[in-house]
């Protein structure tokens, strides 16, 4: 009985529990992201067309400007995401992308990896509605970067 109480003790001191957090919603997630877009996206289009380039008609007409755009994006979005597991629109809405055990922000490829499998995913449309069935409401990109999106307060 005694070496019993003992094994069961010594098995709870070395179970560390995970952070406990609540997670963001599907609609402040779909916010945060428009809000990244006019703040983030939308002045890198504007600085390519006009000063880069020559005009809309040029941008248009170039395959490689919008490329080039949403890879400058996704680079600003993969620093902002592991500086301050935050972007502004995230900041907005006061959620937080951090790691799904340890409760941390997620280091620079890591957040690289999760920007373009979201564009994958939101491509599909199939990994942007299994937030609609998970209790934890992560999307495709966050289940394979081991991910999770929350709001910034924890319990």
């Amino acid at each position: 009985m005694r070496f019993r109480n003992i094994k069961n003790r010594q098995k709870k001191e070395d179970i560390k529990e995970r952070p406990r957090y609540i997670y963001a919603t599907y609609s402040s997630r779909v916010k945060a992201f428009i809000t990244d877009m006019f703040m983030i996206y939308a002045p890198i289009l504007y600085i390519i067309t006009y000063v880069v380039m020559n005009g809309k008609e040029e941008f248009q007409s170039s395959q490689l400007a919008p490329f080039a755009g949403v890879i400058l994006y996704g680079l600003i979005y993969a620093l902002l995401l592991s500086k301050f597991g935050q972007t502004p629109g995230k900041k907005a809405y006061d959620i937080k992308v951090v790691d799904d055990r340890s409760g941390e922000n997620i280091g620079f490829f890591r957040a690289m990896l999760r920007f373009f499998l979201f564009l994958v995913t939101a491509s599909t449309l199939l990994g942007l509605f299994i937030p609609f069935y998970r209790r934890d409401k992560k999307a495709l990109h966050d289940i394979i970067c081991k991910t999770i999106v929350v709001q910034k307060k924890k319990i």
